[in-house]
């Protein structure tokens, strides 16, 4: 008999992060760093589960929770075999159904939701090949990659017929492009020294240490205090030297003309990048503040709701680095489309990674990319924040600045059953006090 889909065990898990100021910023000044986490069940012999999340900072996640479990109907019950071989149609069937579509449409809670699903049957997809999702996906051909994404509202930007020529350019050097990311790995930057929170002495601390530990690019959260962001952007700059980059994130906290004023007086410090400096559906107001601070490069995406928002960025010139998130937009395929996007358009991706787990997904997104659409780590690198890792059954493994590619079959999105267990809203060990 046929391998069923049998359940989505659902959780609502929160790390106490905002306790000591942990991913703090001008728009975000106490998140409790959490996770809407999904476990596909089924009844096959194997054994095997397949897990997934949405990221949220704390109040809502039990909201997020409830999303998924408005999925279950969907999902439980069907073949197993027969879900796994056509992710690409099954996506497009979650996406469109019409009820819940009419709360979005394809952005927010319910969109988010899908993604949370969808990621858990890409991780239980590549643990029963017996790969890593990167290189399951690196593996696929340029016609199945393209059958996975949906290319409604998008070909007045990007065809199928085009995506299949960006893919097929770059297939003849997927193996050489292999050997590079398992000897050299992917290059990394981080965040952990510059959230707002922190005291000017730990600041400085972070970035020298950070320098040290082999990282060339590092952010500072900006956008609360003018003289503030002055003072610590002298600070970091002071500590790390002329040579390595500086960053900052405004974390959406601007209108137009005070991004544009803001970032101009932040100028001399040699901004690598400014960070959301503005909301995140703001196509215009990010071409307005991209054609106002140049030479500074304008990034965004952790919150962009859709692949529609990022095709408009992208076509008004509004970004110089795209960074999608794992968790925001509907899961994997979604996400190739967006890279796809970046592909056309030369525009790098660096994913964001600052939350629970962030760091453990989008770098399989981020090493696809390399082997088998942009071919290049030129220009990108993706985020790396140093806590709650430990969480994880396959978390990453960040060295002399460089994440080392996953070799364990999944989408490293697993939680272990203790953190599951003690983090648990409300009644997890770490809540109730015990």
């Amino acid at each position: 008999m046929a391998a069923l889909i049998t359940g989505l065990r659902t959780s609502d898990v929160r790390f106490p992060t905002s306790r000591e100021l942990d991913g703090s910023d001008a728009m975000n000044p106490d998140p409790d760093y959490s996770a809407a986490h999904v476990v596909v069940e089924t009844d096959a012999d194997d054994g095997l589960t397949g897990h997934g999340f949405a990221f949220t900072i704390g109040r809502g996640n039990d909201v997020q929770v409830a999303a998924i479990r408005a999925l279950e109907s969907a999902v439980v019950g069907r073949p197993l075999e027969a879900v796994l071989d056509d992710l690409g149609a099954v996506w497009r069937e979650l996406v469109h159904d019409s009820q819940l579509r009419w709360l979005g449409p394809e952005k927010g809670v319910v969109h988010m939701a899908i993604g949370a699903v969808g990621n858990a049957l890409w991780d239980l997809k590549a643990k029963r090949a017996g790969k890593p999702l990167w290189q399951l996906l690196a593996e696929l051909s340029p016609e199945q990659i393209v059958e996975l994404v949906d290319f409604r509202y998008l070909s007045d930007a990007l065809t199928p017929e085009e995506a299949l020529d960006l893919l097929r350019r770059a297939e003849p050097r997927r193996a050489e492009r292999v050997a590079e990311l398992l000897r050299d790995g992917y290059p990394a930057y981080t965040t952990s020294p510059g959230w707002l929170g922190y005291s000017d002495a730990k600041l400085r601390r972070l970035c020298r240490a950070a320098v040290d530990q082999g990282f060339d690019l590092l952010k500072l959260k900006v956008g609360a205090d003018l003289d503030d962001d002055v003072r610590r952007l002298r600070i970091a700059r002071e500590a790390v030297g002329p040579d390595v980059r500086i960053a900052v994130d405004a974390n959406q906290r601007w209108d137009v003309p005070t991004a544009i004023s803001w970032i101009r007086e932040l100028a001399p410090f040699d901004l690598w990048w400014v960070e959301e400096p503005t909301s995140p559906d703001d196509v215009l107001g990010h071409a307005a503040i991209a054609s106002a601070i140049a030479p500074v490069r304008v990034a965004t995406g952790e919150h962009v709701a859709n692949r529609v928002v990022f095709k408009q960025l992208l076509q008004a010139g509004a970004v110089s680095v795209l960074q999608l998130d794992a968790t925001r937009v509907a899961g994997v395929n979604e996400n190739l489309a967006i890279l796809l996007l970046a592909a056309k358009f030369g525009v790098p991706v660096c994913p964001h990674a600052g939350g629970v787990g962030l760091c453990e997904l989008v770098q399989h997104l981020a090493m696809f990319d390399f082997v088998a659409v942009s071919g290049s780590t030129e220009g990108r690198v993706i985020e790396h924040v140093d806590h709650l890792h430990e969480h994880f059954v396959d978390p990453v493994v960040v060295r002399d600045g460089r994440y080392l590619a996953p070799r364990r079959p999944g989408f490293s999105a697993q939680l272990r059953p203790e953190a599951l267990r003690d983090h648990s809203y409300p009644d997890g060990r770490v809540w109730a006090g015990g």
